[in-house]
């Protein structure tokens, strides 16, 4: 796949990856989106449409936190933290995906 095509992200994983993003320390909305992007060399693109309403159903099921802050060019920004709650979550998430991972390799035939 070439690097300037996107892909969609595969269900579930949104909020894993959210997850694992904050675990390197709290960041507003599009920090986010940015870290996942460059981290994925551009493979992954999260919209506003997607990132928002995941962090806001992650916040009421205590994964993370948010309080209001500035920017580093001073604009207004809700910046997102994990929790312990979110901590645990992310082992668990993670321990499914590679299972699910796992499983996938199998019927495929490369593990």
């Amino acid at each position: 796949m070439a690097t300037s095509e996107r892909s969609e992200l595969l269900p579930g994983t949104l909020e894993m990856l959210i997850l694992k993003t904050l675990s390197v320390g709290q960041m507003h909305g599009y920090g986010i989106a940015q870290h996942l992007q460059q981290l994925s060399q551009d493979v992954l693109q999260v919209e506003e449409g997607s990132l928002y309403p995941a962090l806001q159903r992650m916040q009421l099921k205590g994964w993370v936190s948010s309080e209001w802050g500035l920017t580093p060019t001073k604009r207004r920004a809700r910046y997102y933290k994990l929790t312990a709650l979110g901590k645990k979550q992310l082992v668990q998430e993670v321990a499914e995906f590679d299972r699910m991972l796992l499983a996938i390799q199998r019927i495929l035939g490369t593990a």
